[in-house]
């Protein structure tokens, strides 16, 4: 079966049945929108104040709270809880204020206005203004922070000017019809200038925002203490899951655990010493089904798939006919069929399903051991030492794949250790290292990687910028590069630069199917899934939202019921 498509249908977080995302709608002018901004469960009551939620994370512990530093999901994750954004994403995709008004961008795309919303005011009891909104886009901008989510999301931005106390004057080098999904971002949030001021090892520790919760204490290894903010006012209830709803969380707190082990946190959750559980295994998904007493929360993250990016920049894969080949020798979709048992679909597209302008070609990664080895051939592989291994000139076809046990879940590693099995049929030595995530970092950083699967999340179609732009090749003062393919095409360079320049939605929807189009004919990269976020939780726990901006858990309305 071929299929060659744009994303016709989108999933956004989704509690049993939530609501999920369209097409995001970006005007030149950003008017309030009466939607909610994610989704919450159904309560079985009326909301009790007071408690504290015990959640565990699977993910790696952030090394800084701060999310403008780096710029990863676990950060995102707890910043979710204190942080709070200039916008957001209502339930219908499109972008809508949060603590800004509005924006109104210049004919030209050079100029966005933003219009601050007023009497909002950090905990620390700084104002939430013009200034405030400077010195935090600067914080992201300056080297030392070492942003890297954040710093390309802000790339553009050259100079800012306080028009007023609420207004901001954004000048960019070029038109970036992304700006303001990317300001909905964590790694973009408002946090107070006082704080920022502090240096980053104050920052890091504990930083201050505007959102329901503060950061009380951080024990590393084991926990962050969040406790209510008592002076919290929802800064657009129209754009609320819970309109209503309006003053500070139900929640006296929050205690955020670290748990890496995946059995552990799931028995945990039986027994009642935690309330919600994150990187849920899929077993242990299909094994809640049948208990009353626990929730699933599926909130799939937008931007980009889950996805092995293929090194093109050195030998073997600056073949395409070897990069073809690979492709073309392991079995994802029966990988995927017996290890996830029905809790991720296999995916075809660089970009998320939650991406309407996603673009899909079944047709280029079918399981197909007779072309790959005739690939191999026509590449000059046409010998096997007595392992059964490809080789050319002496040398073995052996690719190097680095695997994050903090980012890969143990049945995506199990997936990895499938696809080596096939691979290893063609005739490809494919060999799988597994490491914290400093070092797969440090690998990253060196270049000492032939595959490797990095999710990325960013909100909207620009991520393929990020991703797979020449320019992304260059590191950021993180150290981190995002076009781990290596991708380096005039073409598709011009195509995002055109779409990023843009107002008109169906002129950038075409130019990302362009570029993602070559992308996926060039086999620089092997589709698996969406990037997944799947939560348990307590049936005891009620009231708990998803964010539709990066789809990470949200406390402001939940409750505990007793």
């Amino acid at each position: 079966m071929t299929t060659q498509r744009r994303h016709g249908t989108t999933r956004g977080p989704r509690l049993r049945q939530l609501a999920a995302p369209a097409a995001v709608v970006l005007a030149s002018t950003l008017a309030l929108s009466a939607c909610s901004s994610g989704g919450t469960a159904e309560g079985g009551g009326e909301p009790v104040s007071g408690g504290t939620l015990v959640y565990a994370s699977g993910d790696a512990e952030p090394t800084c709270l701060d999310p403008h530093v780096g710029g990863n999901y676990p950060q995102a994750l707890l910043a979710s809880q204190f942080l709070e954004t200039l916008f957001t994403k209502d339930d219908g995709g499109e972008i809508v204020p949060w603590l800004a008004t509005g924006a109104e961008v210049s004919e030209d795309g050079l100029t966005v206005t933003l219009e601050l919303r007023e009497g909002i005011e950090f905990t620390d009891g700084a104002p939430f203004d013009a200034a405030a909104v400077k010195a935090n886009i600067e914080h992201v901008k300056d080297p030392e922070t070492l942003s890297s989510t954040g710093y390309l999301a802000m790339a553009k931005v050259d100079t800012m000017e306080a028009l007023d106390e609420h207004t901001l004057q954004l000048n960019l080098s070029a038109p970036d019809s992304a700006l303001l999904e990317s300001l909905s971002q964590p790694w973009v949030a408002m946090m107070s200038p006082a704080g920022l001021e502090r240096g980053m090892e104050g920052n890091c520790a504990a930083p201050i925002g505007t959102g329901p919760f503060v950061v009380d204490s951080w024990t590393k290894q084991q926990s962050v203490a969040l406790s209510r903010n008592e002076n919290y006012t929802v800064p657009n209830p129209e754009a609320a899951a819970d309109p209503e709803h309006t003053g500070p969380a139900y929640l006296e707190g929050i205690e955020w655990r670290f748990i890496p082990e995946s059995a552990a946190r799931y028995s945990a959750l039986q027994a009642g010493t935690v309330d919600m559980i994150d990187n849920a295994q899929p077993d242990t998904i299909v094994a809640a089904e049948d208990d009353d007493a626990i929730e699933h929360l599926d909130a799939p993250r937008p931007g980009a798939s889950n996805r092995i990016e293929l090194n093109a920049s050195k030998a073997p894969f600056d073949d395409v006919r070897v990069r073809e080949a690979f492709i073309r020798s392991v079995n994802v979709d029966a990988a995927v069929k017996s290890l996830f048992f029905g809790t991720a679909e296999r995916s075809y597209s660089v970009l998320s399903s939650v991406e309407p302008m996603g673009y899909s070609d079944e047709s280029l990664f079918a399981y197909d051991p007779e072309e790959a080895s005739r690939l191999l051939d026509a590449a000059g592989w046409d010998e096997r030492d007595a392992e059964g291994y490809r080789v050319k000139d002496g040398e073995r076809l052996s690719v190097h794949l680095p695997v994050s046990t903090n980012q890969s879940v143990p049945a995506e590693q199990s997936l990895f250790q499938q696809l080596q099995a096939t691979a290893k049929e063609a005739g490809f030595e494919v060999t799988l290292e597994l490491q914290d995530l400093s070092s797969w970092y440090e690998a990253l950083g060196a270049h000492e990687y032939d595959l490797v699967s990095a999710p990325y999340t960013k909100v909207g179609p620009d991520v393929l910028r990020i991703l797979f732009h020449s320019d992304s090749t260059v590191p950021a003062p993180s150290g981190y590069f995002a076009n781990h393919a290596m991708v380096q095409d005039e073409e598709i360079d011009a195509w995002l630069e055109q779409a990023a320049s843009t107002q008109d939605e169906a002129e950038r929807a075409d130019l990302y199917e362009k570029a993602q189009r070559k992308i996926l004919e060039g086999f620089y990269v092997l589709p698996l899934y969406d990037q997944q976020n799947h939560f348990l939780y307590s049936g005891s726990l009620e009231g708990v939202g998803a964010t539709t901006a990066v789809a990470t858990p949200t406390f402001h309305d939940a409750w505990l019921a007793e």
